[in-house]
């Protein structure tokens, strides 16, 4: 097996290792087992549980460690208070400890919702993702955000707190659907935009191969998180330069509320699609970067099979008005000022305060008319 680990060197002996390669859910026994916990309870969603719950349980009772299971309904959904405390309840009825391991099995929901509890439960659990798509593996399982939704936006309830291990096994992302993993290739090729523009047209050479399993998919995974730890240690907690990770998500998350977090209709990595484009023609209509960037982007986006535009989303996604109202919910919004991630040009985004939202609503009109 060919395994890539990208260490991040967080202080106060919290820094971790992520390793990326094929297979490493059959050894989850044997990697958690130096971490000196007695029991492991595996939060995970039925759907992942189904296929791999069975097999990590018995790694993990192979290693001599106790081990339980606690399943949630898969989808955005379950990013719920409700659930929430359903997996807190879960884990107390485990007799889960504080030098005990919560293991998130599966996707960006589970990880976001397991790591929560985690951090709560017993006011700090250990815990260690093992991500099962390629979303959650390029992107939410590093890094300590945890949270859940809430009516008034998504991950608006939340805490940060580390890992202490990321298992990225790429084998799992077989099993995925085609439209999972586009979505989980919208954040693989937002990595280029931000401030990797060799990356991104690396991505133009290779996504086909992300997809069909070859050695670019272990590359692509590796790279993200790689790229992704070096801006977690700078800025941790997101107080400044991380939230140039948030390209595209003030437009993908106003399209989550307004969608209900339906994910039959919408789901993160497709919202997150349609946000980049969004926001290289919002950038490339205020004069930061050219039209041919901003067409490049949505034409690659739109070649990996991902929706680029409003009138994509299924059912619609309400109206200027609504959608701005929703951005006044983004967690970057600072003393009620918009601030946006824009674009120079690919490769060349920033950090943008007090954008006028007349403006917004004036482009959010053009494009919904489009």
């Amino acid at each position: 097996m060919s395994l890539e680990t990208v260490h991040v060197p967080l202080d106060q002996g919290r820094a971790y290792d992520i390793l990326v390669g094929r297979g490493l859910l059959a050894e989850v026994g044997a990697r958690l087992a130096p971490l000196g916990a007695r029991a492991v309870a595996v939060v995970s969603d039925t759907n992942v549980a189904g296929l791999y719950g069975e097999a990590v349980l018995a790694s993990l009772r192979e290693a001599g460690l106790r081990a339980a299971l606690v399943t949630v309904e898969p989808g955005e959904g379950s990013k719920s208070y409700a659930t929430f405390a359903q997996v807190c309840d879960g884990l107390l009825a485990h007799r889960v400890e504080r030098r005990d391991l919560v293991l998130a099995l599966g996707g960006g929901v589970v990880g976001d919702l397991a790591g929560f509890a985690a951090a709560v439960l017993r006011r700090g659990v250990r815990f260690v993702q093992a991500p099962t798509t390629l979303l959650a593996q390029v992107d939410s399982s590093v890094g300590g955000k945890t949270g859940i939704n809430s009516p008034h936006g998504k991950n608006l309830i939340g805490a940060f707190h580390q890992p202490g291990l990321v298992l990225a096994d790429t084998a799992a992302l077989d099993s995925l659907s085609a439209r999972e993993m586009r979505a989980g290739y919208a954040e693989v090729a937002k990595y280029g935009l931000i401030d990797d523009p060799g990356f991104f047209a690396w991505c133009e050479a290779n996504f086909s191969e992300i997809f069909s399993g070859g050695p670019a998919r272990e590359r692509a995974v590796a790279a993200c998180c790689r790229a992704k730890a070096g801006v977690v240690v700078r800025d941790e907690r997101e107080d400044g330069e991380r939230a140039l990770l948030n390209l595209g998500h003030t437009f993908a998350h106003a399209l989550e509320r307004l969608t209900a977090y339906d994910s039959t209709r919408l789901v993160h990595g497709e919202a997150v699609a349609i946000g980049l484009a969004l926001a290289f023609r919002f950038s490339a209509r205020l004069g930061l970067c050219s039209g041919q960037d901003a067409g490049r982007v949505a034409n690659h986006l739109a070649l990996a099979g991902l929706p680029t535009r409003l009138r994509q989303v299924p059912g619609g996604c309400g109206d200027a008005d609504q959608l701005l109202d929703a951005m006044r919910q983004d967690k970057k919004v600072r003393d009620g000022a918009l601030t946006f991630i824009l674009a120079r040009g690919i490769g060349k985004s920033f950090i943008a305060p007090g954008i006028d939202p007349g403006a917004v609503r004036e482009f959010l009109m053009e494009e919904l008319a489009a």
